[in-house]
């Protein structure tokens, strides 16, 4: 028993089974290849995708943006030389980072963007509900009466 799952594990056929060496073998590795491409396609693949869309938001850096570095801290750029950037936090305060450390460039659209669905949350919040039949108003009036 010892020796045939031993030869199993190596490819080989068990003694008595002289054609069924190579597929056994194959079907052996088959678990394994599936579990590498599963490792490919759920961490390795959008792993590489993130790292070149951060090279590319990195590449695209200007003066003036509005940026978030990787500490949370928020402000404007207000110079670039090679790898440094120099953020304004405030009117007098400035602060050098590593280029590599903005994580995060917020856009005017992007600004708007959330501004836009900030007032839509808002009105949603205002929407009426239904009046149930039989409610009372804050006066004891009977609301679907008011209401006809």
């Amino acid at each position: 028993m010892k020796d045939f799952f031993l030869h199993v594990l190596m490819g080989a056929s068990p003694a008595g089974a002289e054609g069924a060496g190579g597929a056994a073998g194959l079907v052996s590795f088959f678990p394994f290849i599936i579990i590498i491409a599963i490792f490919y396609f759920l961490i390795i693949r959008p792993q590489n995708k993130k790292q070149k869309e951060t090279q590319r938001m990195l590449g695209a850096l200007k003066k003036g943006d509005k940026v978030v570095t990787i500490g949370g801290i928020h402000g404007t750029i207000a110079s670039m030389d090679g790898t440094e950037v120099v953020v304004k936090v405030d009117d007098n305060t400035k602060i050098k980072f590593l280029r590599s450390a903005i994580s995060n460039v917020l856009n005017a659209k992007d600004e708007k963007a959330e501004k836009t669905e900030k007032i839509e949350e808002k009105k949603d919040d205002k929407v009426e509900t239904p009046v149930q039949a039989g409610a009372t108003g804050a006066t004891g009036e009977n609301v679907e009466a008011k209401n006809a």
